[in-house]
């Protein structure tokens, strides 16, 4: 997950244009009022990138899985490939379910519920958005829910 949004970043540094386009480098700032319509195009400008780098590489596997074949000579050789194939698609699957929830995000953007957290209604800080632009509780709404949900497993 990480990765493909870095290399988003890594792309937009490189690329100078890129980083015109997003409104010449803008970060939100905690002095603006929060989500306002230009952070709103902010995050909405990121989720979709993210969006789109996750579905390219889907489409590079796709490709890559009609390209190569599985039908290797050596036993050791053919395990080794399907071992490497298993692990790349439910990393795929992990990037599907992560799809899902960037397009909940930008509905949220649409409906005006993006950065406020779904427990307590608090705004999301900015660098929680930032860094984790799908995320739907704050930092402390979050980590109740994980102690919670240990809680219950433990019993």
């Amino acid at each position: 997950m990480a990765t493909v949004f870095n290399r988003i970043e890594d792309t937009e540094r490189s690329n100078p244009q890129a980083a015109n386009d997003a409104d010449e480098g803008y970060r939100p700032s905690p002095d603006e009022p929060f989500m306002s319509l230009r952070q709103q195009a902010y995050f909405r400008r990121k989720l979709l990138q993210w969006k789109e780098a996750i579905l390219r590489e889907a489409q590079g596997t796709l490709s890559q899985l009609q390209i190569d074949s599985l039908r290797e000579p050596d036993l050791t050789d053919r395990a080794s490939s399907e071992t490497d194939w298993s692990i790349e698609l439910r990393t795929r699957d992990r990037q599907r379910k992560l799809v899902a929830k960037i397009e909940a995000a930008l509905r949220r953007i649409d409906e005006g519920e993006y950065g406020y957290c779904d427990v307590t209604g608090e705004p999301i800080s900015l660098a929680r958005l930032e860094a984790r632009p799908i995320a739907t509780m704050t930092i402390e709404a979050q980590e109740r829910h994980e102690r919670n949900e240990r809680v219950s497993r433990d019993d």
